[in-house]
């Protein structure tokens, strides 16, 4: 069965997560969005969260329109009460929560002496702190049903430029984060992994390469061609290249894989 076809959900026949409640941050667009689709694909209850209420409804229309089951939660997650109000309303709606998927957050790009202090504290807010806070409602849930934590963080953490010293310090401190809460998680019997991916063809890049185009007559795929080649990348990923690694890991025989930083960049991060 193919996402965005009518069909019975997976659920109805066991799949890998039938009976699981899973959050997913981010989840109206881009890697968020397709996460959601082959989560729900393989049996998962998907809550999804994000700003934008209509572009969330879409998303939940077309888990429903294959026969899965979704909610959405449109809140700001930079707001430090949203994190738990998501929490009590995956609770309301399923009993329990079983998987964390923290997706949200963008960074603002750009010379480091045009930055505010004001770009700074919103790039922390919703990556960093959103993630930390919605993580610490959600555990004493995902320590009652052994469950798992997923941050999808970012290589910029590993390589950061001068155009993004915003994105690779969040990204940094997401992954430390992450190596942290894999301790605790060996103590209370939670998953916890990140995936780093690199270019990935979402609205924000193609954003990007739209503007890169102008140097070269407009031609989008002159600018994604030479954004390859200067990014010595195999080529540019797919939101669906993220769902996929974010469905193995999350799954039951994937157990073993713990604190895990896996980069998915098509070989963009060249340090050991």
């Amino acid at each position: 069965m193919t996402i965005g076809q009518p069909g019975e959900s997976a659920a109805r026949h066991g799949g890998t997560f039938a009976d699981k409640t899973i959050i997913v941050t981010g989840g109206s667009r881009g890697i968020g969005r397709a996460i959601a689709l082959r989560l729900a694909q393989e049996g998962g209850r998907l809550v999804l969260a994000a700003r934008d209420s209509a572009a969330l409804a879409n998303v939940v229309a077309e888990i429903e329109f294959s026969g899965g089951t979704a909610t959405a939660f449109a809140a700001d997650l930079r707001l430090p009460d949203a994190p738990s109000a998501l929490v009590d309303a995956a609770l309301k709606a399923h009993g329990a929560i079983d998987i964390v998927v923290n997706n949200a957050g963008a960074t603002r790009r750009g010379d480091f002496l045009t930055l505010a202090d004001s770009d700074w504290t919103d790039g922390f807010a919703l990556k960093f702190f959103g993630a930390v806070r919605l993580t610490r409602a959600a555990w004493p849930h995902l320590k009652q049903r052994h469950g798992s934590v997923l941050n999808i963080i970012g290589v910029g953490g590993r390589t950061p430029g001068p155009e993004f010293t915003i994105g690779g310090s969040v990204n940094g401190a997401c992954m430390s984060f992450t190596k942290g809460l894999a301790d605790i998680g060996i103590r209370d019997g939670v998953q916890v992994n990140a995936i780093n991916p690199g270019s990935v063809r979402t609205e924000r890049l193609r954003a990007l390469l739209e503007s890169q185009a102008a140097q070269h007559g407009g031609d989008i795929d002159v600018a994604i061609n030479e954004h390859v080649r200067k990014s010595n990348v195999v080529r540019l990923g797919e939101p669906e290249d993220v769902a996929n690694l974010a469905a193995f890991i999350l799954s039951p025989q994937s157990r073993l894989l713990h604190g895990a930083l896996i980069d998915l960049d098509g070989g963009q991060t060249k340090t050991v």
